[in-house]
């Protein structure tokens, strides 16, 4: 089973080298593994909560975009789209709203920050406080939840909202589920290795204190004067550095192999001038930044390009989300159950609905088919010795409540596991849109039988 990994990013901001060390290459790195099914979106429903400049955020969210496809994201791979093209995940949040306890966002760490700073000032308690801010765990609680992920990386800070996500889906399968769990319970993903880098001022890096560096904005000159503008002591050349406390040293370890970081170390205690050091540093950095703000600079010269990844990455996105949401605004009551509905009558009537079809082969061991409702192809089985084997991985199969947790991408195709071993395969496909594509219909038929 492939392990679905979520990643937003808010849109608030132009990207600098703290959010590329942090959070940008590591998260490209996973996406890279087959184990892992990755989503990045931009979370530009959350920028509206910080960002009242229609302007920047349009800006922000096309540099952002822009930065990430320059740093290695394959749109092919992953499934890359904005959170504002989504017209599920606003419908979501509003049914986990209706569930969600007050005080469950009392105790919300940003909610309760802006309050004790609002006593701490003799200030109203709720004064500047917006309902976007003070309900910004369900929105987050949607994204995630829309897609059933398994694991999200978030910094220690959102810890939180993570165990709130959890609370919420629990909360709302209780109400509505019938006895059997709606979603995926989140998992949080903390990379204990991922770097955190210091500022200008020997601080963390971040916006908050204006001690960023940029990554491509302002080009190799802007990024050459930022480093030249790195704190450093007195200490003259020639007078032995210490590394340890030295943010340039910190910073140059984050972009070196464990040999250069080694070198540029004996240099500093040696007596390298702080001149030099930085000179070093920007030529270290810029050899692995250089390449990518040429696409970068590429990618916004083309902001149309941009926008068709976003949009097919929305169409990939938007084939899992809606069919779940259709499900759970049928277990809430505001659609008719997808068994009983007239569409699903009029496939009953003409015999066209999803099913399995089991045959013998010619080796005398028995397999089945599942089709879709449209008579695609969707899966496979392996050979069973006996009509009764069969009959029971069928019988298993209709019982799935969350068939994502048993489906597992595999080249161009997908395979389905239970208990650890492939019962059944998909067709080949012709890219993995199409494998994506097959993916998503067959979770929401055997979701679909599942609740019959």
């Amino acid at each position: 089973m492939r392990t679905r990994i979520l990643t937003g990013i808010t849109t608030s901001g132009t990207p600098h080298l703290g959010n590329y060390v942090g959070a940008i290459r590591p998260a490209i790195q996973a996406s890279r593994n087959d184990d892992n099914d990755a989503f990045f979106f931009m979370a530009d429903y959350h920028a509206l909560i910080k960002c009242e400049d229609p302007v920047r955020l349009q800006r922000s969210r096309l540099q952002i975009a822009a930065t990430w496809l320059a740093a290695g994201l394959d749109p092919k791979r992953v499934t890359f789209y904005r959170q504002s093209d989504l017209p599920e995940i606003p419908q979501l949040c509003w049914l986990l709203t209706c569930v969600t306890a007050k005080g469950l966002m009392n105790r919300a760490h940003a909610y309760k920050a802006a309050v004790d700073q609002n006593v701490a000032d003799n200030e109203d308690p709720d004064a500047g406080v917006t309902m976007g801010l003070f309900s910004y765990p369900v929105l987050m609680a949607a994204d995630i939840l829309l897609f059933n992920a398994h694991r999200v990386p978030v910094g220690r800070d959102q810890i939180q909202h993570i165990e709130m996500a959890r609370d919420i889906a629990q909360r709302f399968s209780h109400l509505y589920g019938g006895g059997r769990e709606l979603f995926v319970l989140p998992e949080v993903q903390i990379d204990e290795a991922v770097a955190t880098l210091p500022g200008l001022d020997g601080r963390k890096m971040s916006k908050s204190y204006n001690n960023t560096i940029p990554l491509f904005e302002g080009g190799a000159k802007h990024l050459r004067d930022t480093i030249g503008r790195i704190v450093t002591d007195s200490r003259l050349p020639g007078e032995p550095k210490d590394p340890d406390h030295s943010q340039l040293y910190t910073i140059y370890r984050a972009f070196a192999a464990d040999g250069e970081a080694a070198a540029f170390r004996r240099s500093l205690e040696e007596g390298m001038g702080w001149g030099d050091a930085k000179q070093a540093l920007y030529e270290r950095i810029e050899s692995e930044v250089g390449p990518m703000r040429e696409r970068y600079d590429t990618l916004m010269a083309r902001p149309d390009d941009i926008e068709d990844i976003l949009l097919e990455g929305a169409r990939k996105a938007r084939a899992i989300g809606e069919p779940f949401l259709a499900e759970l605004r049928a277990a809430v009551g505001l659609d008719a159950p997808r068994a009983s509905s007239p569409a699903q009558s009029a496939k009953k009537k003409a015999g066209k609905q999803a099913r399995f079809v089991s045959f013998r082969d010619d080796d005398g061991r028995f397999r089945f088919r599942f089709l879709a409702a449209d008579g695609q192809d969707l899966l496979l089985s392996e050979s069973h010795a006996d009509a009764q084997a069969a009959g029971a991985a069928i019988k298993r199969l209709r019982a799935l409540a969350d068939p994502v947790q048993a489906l597992r991408a595999e080249g161009e195709s997908y395979v389905l596991e239970l208990d650890g071993a492939v019962v059944a395969r998909g067709s080949g496909f012709a890219d993995t849109d199409g494998r994506d594509a097959a993916l998503a219909k067959l979770a929401a038929e055997l979701r679909a039988l599942a609740a019959e």
